[in-house]
């Protein structure tokens, strides 16, 4: 969460309690208190954002697929940036706070993002605040990298301004990905999945950064896939410097591939009775303590070592700097700087369990200082702020803290040192070694165990000549192995070096091959490419490799931090790029056929995948229903698709047909517990009336006298969202349910009913549709011997505790058999619902952080 405060200047001095309130967006809470500000007296207000405000996107018919050539995007398609959450409304209550504000500081993220967001909320703010003379500034910026009250304080003092050409970098990025993305994803999605069934991906997507971070996994796959092993020999020898004692020692030669050269190595030393010491050498050596830790290096330990995945381990560390355990978790930097307290964070540390010792010890003999690291003048190194405990932070919020904590420790604690002895060894004309290590001091090793020295075998006491017996000399038969697939660790540092994507962005980018089925998890957190994703990449390769290998988004990602410094100009590094990648789509479309070869030989064509479900109504012979995702029906003698809706099942809806087109209809449910509704496949890929769009079901459909439609069966405005209207499941019997046609809600009423029918008759006090009910004779909850019963689902007394909300609570004041008349519960005529609650909203974060302004 985002925030920032505007203030409002007075004539008097004051300063006392904070007052919070909730925003009208319901979202952000606003606490404003009195206090000074440079100088003068100020009545504060405080509040945040939900991320970024706006998004940028195509307008009007650029956004559909269909009625668009992809190759507009790049120039001709305009964009613009509309609310990044419309129902939250944020630019509303933003001007809403900031209307008759003098100030503004912005508290934002300190990083190109958060730099970019500043703008948004100033677009949003400045044209209701009070206008200032020409002379008087308005507008700061306050830069911290932890939420401490130290930081904040210090950030406070020292108001900068907001960066514009960090902002515009991140508005080139957004574009550049947006405008690049959406072409290539839009012409291959819709080329593949028209012409397999079995893709299993319900979007086929392109990245500029995406696509090189699945080509390593796929280069690392090809490398498995093309080793061939090689047999190699080691000549392997023992000795005994004593009775009961062996010793294995290391061929010199290493290994040799030639199987008789090998058997020559061997029968001119098995004949040797003794081996003998040809030198020994003993030399201290220095294990150096970890530099301090930045993001990329934090990532690839989650993944690793924790076993966590980047997007994760990210979403933790967000959370841990938000609640103030340690400092800004985006950070390339290695180097503390000269001012930084380190015996301030140390000293929070002393009480700890796990470390106490490691750390009074420290302190009273002396920190170390940190080895220099990369400064590259954005944050201090992910640094911890204040003392937690595994119940205050818990599960893997916990092991993060940790590691981290112990990192910090290991960076301002002493080197590592041992003494390695060598001893080298003839055994006849061959010679052979071994080498031994003792520590003799662990420094930072007794915080970070897992860095120190591994217990070895220990060497015999010898000198130069001496002579052991031999006691084993054998020849090993071995193969060399192919690589394993890429880990998360190993792919993040890949990412780094080519600069692919950003400290922010790397998780993202992983996240994204993962959920597009380019990839799969392995044990040991393995990146494993799909079919898929193995054919995308080959596909790039043979048609234009610079799409897949990392070289051109690692110049634009350079042009971008150009733009960022000031040094190059937005507009022609945008025109630019845009213009390579034009070029790029419109060769990559001519050549598709390359690609296409190679999708041949992994996926099956549309005709020959799927079952047979639902008869076409143009030719009434079966369509297949393909279960890949994204789900859908192919009647391959019209040579048509028609999407689904997608995450449920679909089954054939009592044969019965649609009254417009003679399609027969299915029904998708998404599980017992969920809700289900009939579609006709043609209806819902071709609207057949104005006010319905793409994707609508029986459920919304408006046709005023067909049994499955909305006009029959809906009942009354949904209780919770603003649009939807709550719609009769005719096939949920015995446990009869409605369900929004919007959102999730689900009413559950009349469980055992013989049968539940929506009445052409309305309600006299809110106009929703009244329900005929049959009940069971054995089970019905009717006064006297009655079954049958017409009535309000939501006014009705006889009807109120036989209805129960899923997804919501039941808050609509009707369920409480309201009184008076009240507008809003048919079924969707254009009223607007009278008396309806406020969604819910993200739980507010800032009350705790406006504190340190009182």
């Amino acid at each position: 969460m985002f925030h920032f405060h505007l203030s409002t200047r007075h004539s008097e001095e004051r300063t006392g309690n904070m007052s919070s309130r909730k925003g009208l967006n319901g979202a952000c809470s606003v606490h404003e208190y009195t206090g000074s500000f440079i100088g003068q007296s100020a009545h504060f207000k405080m509040t945040s954002v939900c991320g970024h405000v706006m998004t940028l996107d195509f307008i009007g018919k650029y956004n559909s697929w269909d009625k668009v050539d992809p190759a507009e995007l790049f120039s001709k398609a305009p964009t613009e940036k509309k609310e990044a959450n419309p129902k939250l409304t944020m630019v509303k209550f933003l001007q809403v706070e900031g209307r008759g504000c003098d100030c503004i500081v912005l508290w934002l993220d300190c990083d190109k993002e958060g730099e970019n967001i500043c703008f948004e909320v100033l677009d949003a703010v400045l044209p209701v605040m009070n206008k200032p003379p020409s002379t008087e500034r308005t507008i700061y910026r306050a830069k911290f990298s932890s939420i401490t009250d130290t930081d904040i304080c210090n950030a406070m003092n020292h108001l900068g301004e907001p960066n514009r050409n960090e902002a515009l970098s991140v508005d080139a990025r957004q574009e550049l990905d947006l405008r690049i993305g959406c072409a290539f994803t839009r012409f291959q999605t819709k080329y593949f999945q028209g012409k397999y069934g079995n893709l299993d991906s319900s979007l086929i997507s392109f990245g500029p950064c995406q696509t090189p971070t699945l080509g390593f996994c796929v280069e690392r796959h090809d490398k498995i896939q093309s080793f061939k092993p090689e047999t190699y020999w080691v000549l392997q020898a023992k000795v005994n410097p004593e009775k009961e004692s062996s010793l294995t020692l290391d061929w010199d030669r290493v290994r040799v591939f030639d199987r008789e050269i090998a058997q020559m190595f061997l029968n001119i030393t098995k004949t040797a009775r003794e081996a003998k010491v040809e030198s020994v050498s003993k030399k201290e050596k220095v294990k150096q303590r970890p530099l301090a830790l930045n993001t990329v290096e934090m990532l690839r330990v989650a993944s690793a070592a924790l076993g966590m995945g980047p997007q994760h381990a990210m979403q933790i560390a967000e959370r841990l700097y938000t609640q103030g355990y340690i400092s800004y978790p985006r950070t390339e930097t290695t180097h503390y700087p000269e001012n930084f307290d380190l015996k301030g964070c140390l000293r929070q540390q002393a009480n700890n369990p796990y470390w106490a010792e490691t750390v009074k010890a420290l302190l009273s003999e002396g920190i170390n200082r940190p080895r220099k690291g990369h400064d590259a003048g954005d944050h201090p190194p992910i640094t911890p702020m204040k003392a937690a405990t595994e119940v205050e932070l818990g599960g893997d919020g916990w092991r993060l803290y940790e590691y981290i904590t112990r990192h910090f420790i290991a960076t301002v604690s002493a080197d590592c040192k041992y003494l390695q002895t060598n001893i080298s060894f003839s055994i006849g004309p061959e010679r052979f070694s071994c080498v031994g290590k003792v520590v003799t001091s662990p420094g930072f090793t007794e915080i970070m165990p897992w860095h120190s020295i591994p217990l070895e075998e220990s060497l015999p006491c010898c000198e130069k000549g001496d002579l052991f017996p031999v006691g084993e000399i054998k020849l090993l038969e071995m193969q060399t192995s192919p690589p394993d697939y890429l880990t998360e660790a190993e792919l993040i540092t890949l990412m780094e070096k080519h600069g692919i994507g950003t400290d922010a962005s790397i998780p993202v980018h992983i996240n994204n091959i993962c959920q597009r089925n380019y990839v799969t998890v392995e044990s040991g957190r393995r990146l494993k490419p799909t079919n898929l994703g193995i054919v995308l990449v080959h596909g790039y390769y043979k048609i234009d490799a610079e799409l897949v290998l990392p070289t051109i988004r690692s110049a634009v990602e350079k042009q971008l931090n150009l733009i960022a410094l000031g040094k190059a100009n937005y507009h022609q590094v945008l025109e630019h790029t845009l213009d390579i990648f034009k070029r790029k789509f419109h060769y990559f479309v001519d050549s598709i056929a390359g690609m296409d070869e190679l999708m041949e030989v992994s996926f099956s064509p549309l005709a020959a995948t799927g079952k047979p479900l639902s008869r076409c109504g143009k030719c009434h012979r079966f369509m297949k229903y393909i279960q890949a995702k994204p789900s859908r029906l192919h009647c391959s003698h019209c040579d048509d698709t028609y999407s689904l809706p997608q995450n449920g099942t679909i089954k054939l809806y009592k044969e019965l047909r649609c009254p417009l087109d003679d399609f027969e209809l299915v029904l998708w449910s998404s599980g017992s517990r969920g809700k289900s509704y009939p579609l006709c496949p043609y209806c819902y890929n071709h609207p057949p009336f104005r006010d319905m769009k793409k994707g609508m079901g029986c459920n919304e459909c408006t046709h005023p006298t067909c049994q499955h439609s909305l006009s029959m069966l809906g009942i009354g405005q949904c209780v919770e969202c603003e649009n939807g209207v709550l719609v009769l499941d005719s096939t949920s019997g015995p446990k009869w349910k409605m369900a929004c046609n919007k959102c999730n809600v689900i009413v559950h009423f009349f469980e055992n009913a013989h049968k539940v029918r929506v009445s052409p008759e309305t309600c006299d006090l809110c106009d929703a549709a009244l329900v005929d009910v049959d009940f069971n004779k054995a089970k019905s909850p009717l006064p006297g011997d009655e079954t049958q019963h017409s009535g309000c689902v939501f006014c009705d007394p006889v009807f109120q505790d036989l209805v129960e909300l899923k997804h919501a609570a039941m808050r609509h004041p009707m369920h409480r058999g309201g009184q008076g008349k009240r507008q809003g519960r048919g079924r969707g005529k254009g009223r607007r619902p009278g008396g309806r609650p406020n969604p819910k909203k993200p739980k507010d974060k800032m009350a705790a952080l406006a504190a340190y302004f009182v």
